[in-house]
């Protein structure tokens, strides 16, 4: 599949280039300076993504790093099993591949629809070789997603259903505030079974707590996300 973006409105939005990109304040690309956002741009191709198609495979040769600039991308691990265990969901102004060598070492495939720029693994380490700036901004990302790893072992650690189930909540709240999108409702592209998967709960234990809070009024389930109705009592929960 050719997954260069169609002509139209999306090329045109791509012809202005990285400084009319809309995730470029809050991804590493914040820390370029207009020149450098230019040569940046001459080395990206803008890629899309269909529904649960893959832009990684565990155990495949991975030569691309890809800037997300729209949709969800859900990050897994198969187990020797045959089990699944997600272990992230990758938002507008992340990067996936940067910490990866030749090969992947976990799967990534798009939850809905995925536009974004794609760069040669080669190609972009010399680039951010080449920019301290970079560097120190790939550094702080490498940081985030550390403390996000931590989070997932404290989740998958000693906490009922009903705190995994809340602190998720709050924690893809802070993470679409942090690219733009406070809101109390929080969207959620993910299904249930990627959600349990996630938490290493059964989707039955997520459905069934999903509606325990919404019948206690803690949230209010709407299309495509939840809105949080008592978040000081949510937050009460989570840090319990």
């Amino acid at each position: 599949m050719d997954r260069n973006l169609t002509r139209g409105h999306d090329d045109a939005l791509v012809g202005q280039g990285c400084l009319a990109c809309g995730t470029r304040s809050f991804s590493v690309c914040a820390a370029l300076s207009a020149e450098e956002l230019e040569l940046l741009h001459g080395l990206a191709s803008p890629v899309r993504f269909d529904p649960k198609e893959p832009l990684l495979v565990q155990g495949q040769s991975a030569p691309t790093v890809y800037n997300i600039t729209s949709g969800t991308v859900r990050l897994y691990i198969l187990l020797p099993d045959g089990r699944r265990q997600i272990v992230g969901f990758a938002l507008p102004g992340d990067f996936i591949g940067l910490s990866m060598r030749e090969t992947a070492s976990i799967s990534a495939d798009a939850l809905d629809s995925v536009t974004a720029c794609a760069f040669s693994r080669m190609t972009y380490s010399a680039l951010a070789n080449s920019k301290p700036f970079l560097l120190r901004r790939l550094h702080d990302t490498a940081n985030q997603e550390l403390a996000l790893a931590q989070e997932q072992m404290m989740l998958l650690g000693r906490r009922s259903a009903e705190e995994k189930v809340v602190c998720f909540l709050l924690a893809m709240q802070r993470r679409w505030a942090r690219i733009g999108l406070a809101s109390v409702t929080v969207p959620l592209p993910m299904g249930r079974q990627d959600i349990a998967d996630f938490l290493g709960l059964t989707i039955e234990t997520v459905s069934r707590t999903l509606t325990r809070l919404a019948r206690d009024r803690v949230i209010l389930i709407v299309p495509d996300g939840v809105r949080l109705v008592k978040g000081d009592h949510m937050a009460m929960i989570a840090a319990a």
